[in-house]
């Protein structure tokens, strides 16, 4: 096959496939798979030894220019007439329409998956006698019997135990209890793995590297359908609850894109544009993050920061608007039933203190140092699941680690619980009130000095403390070891709680020993002048909200979002420097030990053609050391501008997406740029509309046609389909200003010439592949081919 101009067809642009549908049909009919014939521009993913999908790429600046002219076209009508004018009013209302119901049912999914896996998870645990669709603290609501010391405990709400033997006390409750959770844990994880093996198996693992993916201009087919959303949605209710250590919140990213290309088949202009469908996209990973979290604005941060390749500032205003709708209607369902938007809320008493910022950045350097460990080891058990037997066996995986996962939790209380009521737990700020075992402190000896408000002034650890700290010591290396395992498991898997829960750990116990130094040692220079005795200096809360995103920002790189999210998660504004030094130092430890966030080490080890935008080119070399073709290569297949005729029009003989047109074969003077699919589409419609159309019609791009044989036939004038302004770069152009081009403009293809004289084609398969090579990876893995 020659190598040549190529462009990738887009999903539905019709007449793509007019030369190959037989090809398609046999395609299909052999891999089950609903995809375009397999051009030279499109590829598809391996699952279980048979393909379930295309990687298709799109022309930004071809979508971008035909939603101008529809617009241009549109605005020019308006003036016509009254229906005109309607129509242009309703075409720029359809954005924001669209915003508000992707904003409308991303927030409904989500209240509906936060209610369903807080009654599940406690299903584990016991049931509610007075109805069992009742999770453990809804039921003890309307109890009158509960007391401070016992909050969880009230007469409605019985253990497996109880209802099973009658008791909750001894041994033998305690095993019923114990096998009762591991059974619920592995039949919750059985249903997820077969639903996600049966029906939709895009809907396991994170989503946001396949966002960020899709994002970048890149067709996945089917991982945005409906019966994706409609599995992931299920699935990730179940596998929460399954008491894996994993989260809701990278996956909520992946069902609110669901929600948003779903609902863009009802307007023609998304339906019909794949550039205009991103932005809205852009927008659905902002609606994820901020009903995931309660957090809008930081969900548009982190669709700007961490996720989108393309963010116009009319993308900016309609991802605020859509994340805004959707905290309005998470807000409006109150799946906590606290009337809380924020997932963690707390009310730290205690001002923080400038000397308190050594130990905030030692946070950091635990986050950064835990994020790098994390992704190398993660990366690692993900590549031998790869490339060994183990990743024939996704079934047997997930339960082998649910009954692990679930057999050394139940025994450590810190582990048993959820991930967000484990980090709620430890950002709790000890009250007068509190019966945590967190807050066993030994009474005040003096009861006069009681701190601030309802805070309790520093106090010697108690027994109860010391036993939490050795539980959540264990608890801390369970979650950093577990977490390894589980993320990227066929099963629905976000990432964002695990890493927060260590690093709330983490945080915690380093609060409680500043605490117990401070209470000890206030006559010292470090605390002198600022913590009497009897006053409440340290809020041990405080330092494992700073260690959560610390770890989070180790382990994806997040920076400007997560600490906006952190604020608006706990509410706790005045604690923005302390996230801020923490985060970046985080950044800066995880960044010296590796360059890659955890989703961008995934595209990598999943071969997606991602183009990176924040991963700088250092390279010396050139275009022609790049283009295409090589010395070794067959000449460069291209269209004259006349003197060709309809059956040499290379389309019969050739699969290529695209064809530069020169003056001539012997000048190579480029002309522009045609598409396979125009040529086709104009071929067949010249012989439907224009009698004596025929294979020796000569075809013509030039804007008068040559004189003709009166015999012959008469010619077919194409030049209305040429590109006459094709992305060109010479031959001594830096590849780095090249790869820069087709970030910033989302070039699919950019032409090679020399003094006008076109020498080759650089595509964005080949700064893909030539990226691969001087990183010294393996350039045939990235998934084109």
């Amino acid at each position: 096959m020659h190598l040549t101009a190529r462009l990738i067809d887009s999903r539905g642009e019709t007449g793509r496939q007019i030369d190959a549908n037989k090809a398609a049909s046999t395609l299909r009919k052999s891999t089950d798979i609903e995809a375009a014939s397999p051009t030279e521009g499109s590829s598809y993913m391996l699952t279980a030894g048979r393909p379930v999908g295309y990687f298709n790429t799109i022309d930004w600046v071809r979508e971008k220019s035909k939603d101008r002219d529809r617009h241009r076209e549109i605005t020019n009508k308006s003036k016509e007439s009254t229906v005109a004018l309607l129509h242009s009013v309703s075409d720029a209302f359809s954005g924001w329409l669209l915003m508000l119901l992707v904003g409308l049912m991303a927030g409904a999914l989500a209240g509906g998956i936060d209610i369903a896996a807080h009654w599940l998870t406690d299903l584990k645990e016991g049931l509610c006698l007075v109805g069992f669709w009742f999770n453990h603290e809804h039921c003890c609501w309307t109890s009158n019997e509960t007391t401070f010391q016992e909050r969880d405990r009230c007469p409605q709400w019985q253990s497996w135990a109880e209802l099973i033997t009658g008791t909750s006390e001894g041994a033998f409750a305690y095993i019923v209890n114990y096998l009762m959770y591991i059974v619920w844990a592995l039949l919750f994880a059985l249903l997820a793995v077969a639903l996600v093996r049966a029906f939709a198996p895009y809907a396991c693992g994170s989503g946001i590297p396949e966002i960020k993916t899709i994002l970048s201009g890149f067709i996945i087919r089917g991982y945005l359908g409906k019966w994706t959303l409609i599995i992931k949605t299920i699935t990730l209710v179940l596998a929460v609850s399954s008491g894996l250590s994993l989260g809701k919140e990278g996956p909520l990213v992946h069902v609110a894109c669901c929600c948003a290309n779903i609902l863009c088949h009802l307007f023609t202009k998304y339906r019909k544009n794949e550039a205009k469908r991103r932005e809205v996209l852009s927008a659905a990973a902002a609606v994820g993050v901020s009903v995931a979290f309660g957090a809008p604005i930081g969900g548009v941060l982190f669709s700007l920061e961490e996720v989108s390749y393309y963010f116009p500032l009319k993308t900016l205003w309609r991802s605020f608007f859509a994340a805004l709708v959707a905290a309005f209607t998470l807000h409006s369902i109150n799946p906590f039933g606290n009337s809380r938007l924020v997932l963690f809320y707390v009310e730290f008493h205690a001002p923080w203190h400038l000397v308190e910022l050594v130990p905030f950045i030692l946070l950091g350097i635990f986050g950064g140092l835990w994020g790098a460990l994390f992704i190398r080891a993660n990366i690692a058990w993900c590549r031998r699941r790869k490339s060994t037997r183990l990743g024939h066996y996704p079934v047997m995986e997930v339960l082998v680690v649910t009954a692990l996962t679930a057999v050394l939790a139940y025994p450590n209380s810190y582990t048993r619980m959820s991930g967000a009521e484990l980090i709620a737990e430890l950002f709790n700020d000890c009250s007068l009130l509190d019966s945590s075992q967190l807050c066993g402190y030994k009474p005040p000896t003096n009861t006069s000095k009681t701190g601030v408000g309802n805070s309790l002034a520093d106090r010697p650890a108690g027994e109860g403390l010391y036993t939490a700290l050795w539980q959540l010591a264990l608890a801390l290396v369970f979650k950093m070891m577990i977490t390894v395992i589980t993320f990227g498991m066929k099963v629905p898997s976000g990432l964002f709680i695990p890493s927060m829960a260590v690093g709330a750990i983490a945080g915690r116990l380093l609060g409680v020993g500043m605490e117990q130094l401070a209470y000890y040692n206030h006559d010292s220079f470090i605390f002198k002048g600022w913590c009497s005795p009897g006053a409440d200096c340290i809020t041990p809360g405080l330092y494992a909200m700073v260690g959560a995103a610390s770890c989070l920002g180790g382990v994806t790189r997040m920076t400007v979002s997560l600490v906006v999210i952190m604020f608006e998660l706990t509410g706790g504004l005045e604690y923005i420097v302390p996230l801020m030094a923490a985060t970046m130092t985080s950044k800066w430890v995880a960044d010296a030990l590796g360059r890659e966030g955890i989703y961008e080490a995934h595209i990598r080890l999943n071969g997606y053609p991602f183009l990176e935008p924040k991963e700088e080119f250092g390279h010396s070399s050139l275009t022609v050391d790049v283009m295409r073709p090589r010395r070794s290569d067959p000449a460069l297949a291209v269209l004259t501008q006349e003197g060709m005729t309809v059956g040499e029009a290379l389309v019969e003989s050739t699969r290529y997406s695209g064809f530069p047109v020169v003056v001539s074969q012997e000048s190579q003077r480029l002309v522009g740029f045609v598409l396979r699919r125009d040529l086709l589409i104009s071929i067949d419609n010249a012989r439907k509309r224009q009698e004596g159309v025929v294979s020796a019609s000569q075809v013509v791009f030039t804007e008068h046609a040559p004189a003709q044989a009166d015999d012959g036939p008469p010619p077919l004038r194409l030049r209305g389909i040429v590109d006459l302004s094709p992305f060109t770069v010479t031959d001594h152009t830096p590849m780095d200003i090249t790869v820069d081009i087709f970030r910033k403009l989302g070039l699919r293809q950019c032409l090679v010439t020399h003094n006008g004289r076109l020498l080759g084609i650089i595509t964005k398969k080949d700064i893909l592949k030539h990226m691969a090579q001087i990183a010294n990876r393996d350039p045939d893995s990235i998934l084109f081919n």
